[in-house]
């Protein structure tokens, strides 16, 4: 053997350059099922079932292409297994093929890098680590961009991807439509009827190897979070490609407007619930990005929606790839707010009585999913005020969603969602109070907390904790620009001490109780 070409569960891309560039007559294909892969963090069902099963799948596509494929497969039996770590069966599996060189496509998260590299180092064989050609900009090309920046602001390097690619650019290098972003447009409600006219999601059926898969995950990991009941995630890139073709004929043209709206029950809405397929490489963004603008110049779709959903891909997914490989390994560990309490009881079960949280759980629990506003601006919102340790909230941001992989969660929740890398990918906390869930969901119409209230045990959580939040963290958040009329609003109240004292005890209230589980 000459290379031996290891394939990781996010790097399930034929086109890959490496497996192009490879002699199908020389050259190998590695892949294993590793049972600390779904462990180190408390995987979620669905999460674990989604990347055996793609796994097997894109394997089986490896092997109807001429490839000769050394597989390891986890079985109902821990006892079976030939090892639990990737580096000790990697180890094994080297010694056994004796290839001249190990060759993969740079990993999604550096943990799983390390593993590959012990493993070679103990073989004696040299590892090769390709740049990834599936994004857009090379990661050199990033720290070029970023370089002698004090702050790495999103909407200019988005501006910078744009014109790079020539993305809904015109011919005088300007944005089409004459704005970069149409976040104007983007931000509406519901009415109190609620959305109307939501197109079905497209849902898959398991097929055999799925369902081999999903008997497997509930045997052998049934104390672990999450449903298996309603898998219907797209597991191979033709089931992708069809589910990004319902979306941009289905959903692209409804989806900018009301894409930070929430609603009872309603789990998807008009999003495109492409974010795992793209994470494990079953979707290129080129094609995502390619058919979203297709539709808008056939008038199918308008700009306002297409480039909402251009600027997640192009600019937001982009962005912070570029950061975790910029600021790693140090990026991990940066808790500025200096929060250090445990992700709450219900973020892994869902028995809540604050009603939004309860939904959004349900649709993580349900599906491994959310989509972005239940992410951002209720469970990592919560998170942050109830002084969640950012660490510990990635941790679970990577064991309950499908598509999440350490280079897309890391910087989304320990940055985005927790700001805890001190404005490094968002240049102020995403937080709120009641008012703000009131105002894009119905969530709050029959919750036992009122929104508007700060103090007295019918209190909303999340308005009391907001200003308790901006209170203890004042010093370090008063001169933050896009906080003025937050600081300005909390300035007020504690010229109040009865309020802020009525704030101080219904907070101390809520820590118990979520502590205890029971709020």
């Amino acid at each position: 053997m000459r290379r031996l070409i290891l394939v990781t569960g996010d790097q399930l891309d034929l086109d890959s350059q490496v497996l192009k560039r490879a002699d199908q007559g020389l050259d190998a294909v590695w892949m294993a099922e590793v049972a600390e892969e779904n462990t180190h963090v408390w995987c979620h069902k669905q999460r674990i079932a989604y990347f055996l099963a793609s796994m097997r799948h894109f394997r089986n596509s490896l092997n109807t292409a001429g490839w000769k494929v050394h597989y390891h497969e986890l079985t109902a039996n821990p006892r079976n297994d030939r090892g639990n770590s990737l580096a000790e069966i990697l180890t094994a599996d080297l010694r056994r093929l004796a290839p001249s060189q190990v060759v993969v496509v740079q990993p999604g998260d550096l943990r799983v890098q390390s593993a590959l590299q012990e493993a070679c180092d103990q073989a004696g064989v040299s590892l090769t680590v390709e740049s990834d050609d599936h994004f857009y900009c090379e990661l050199s090309d990033f720290k070029q961009w970023a370089k002698g920046k004090k702050n790495l602001v999103l909407e200019y390097f988005y501006r910078w991807m744009r014109k790079q690619h020539r993305v809904l650019i015109d011919e005088t290098d300007q944005p089409v439509g004459g704005d970069w972003n149409f976040d104007k447009d983007n931000r509406e409600s519901f009415s109190k009827s609620g959305p109307q006219n939501i197109a079905a999601a497209m849902l898959f059926k398991p097929d055999s190897v799925t369902q081999g898969v999903i008997d497997l995950v509930a045997t052998r990991f049934a104390d672990h979070p999450g449903s298996l009941d309603q898998f219907v995630l797209p597991v191979t890139r033709k089931d992708a490609l069809q589910l990004l073709q319902h979306f941009v004929a289905v959903h692209l043209p409804h989806f900018g407007t009301w894409q930070d709206a929430m609603w009872t029950d309603q789990h998807f809405l008009n999003h495109s619930r492409l974010s795992a397929a793209l994470n494990i490489k079953l979707l290129n963004p080129r094609e995502c990005v390619d058919a979203a603008i297709s539709a808008w110049r056939a008038g199918d779709a308008p700009l306002n929606s297409v480039e909402g959903f251009v600027r997640q891909i192009l600019g937001w997914r982009e962005f912070v790839r570029g950061v975790y490989f910029q600021f790693m390994p140090a990026y991990a560990s940066l808790n500025t707010l200096d929060q250090k309490r445990p992700v709450p009881s219900f973020f892994w079960d869902g028995r809540t009585d604050m009603n939004c949280v309860r939904h959004a759980m349900q649709n993580v629990l349900e599906h491994g999913y959310a989509h972005h506003i239940q992410r951002l601006m209720v469970l990592g919102n919560f998170a942050q005020l109830w002084g969640c340790d950012p660490y510990l909230f990635h941790e679970w941001h990577m064991a309950m969603y499908t598509d999440a992989i350490d280079w897309v969660s890391l910087p989304n929740a320990l940055g985005m969602s927790q700001f805890a890398d001190g404005g490094i990918v968002g240049t102020k906390p995403y937080c709120s109070s009641g008012n703000y869930i009131n105002k894009m969901s119905n969530y709050c119409q029959g919750c036992r907390y009122d929104y508007r209230r700060r103090t007295g045990s019918d209190a909303c959580p999340f308005t009391t904790l907001y200003w308790h939040f901006m209170d203890r963290h004042y010093d370090r958040l008063k001169d933050n620009g896009r906080l003025k009329f937050a600081m300005s609003n909390l300035r007020k109240l504690q010229s109040n001490s009865e309020e802020m004292r009525g704030i101080q005890l219904r907070a101390e209230e809520l820590f118990g109780g979520l502590e205890e589980g029971r709020v």
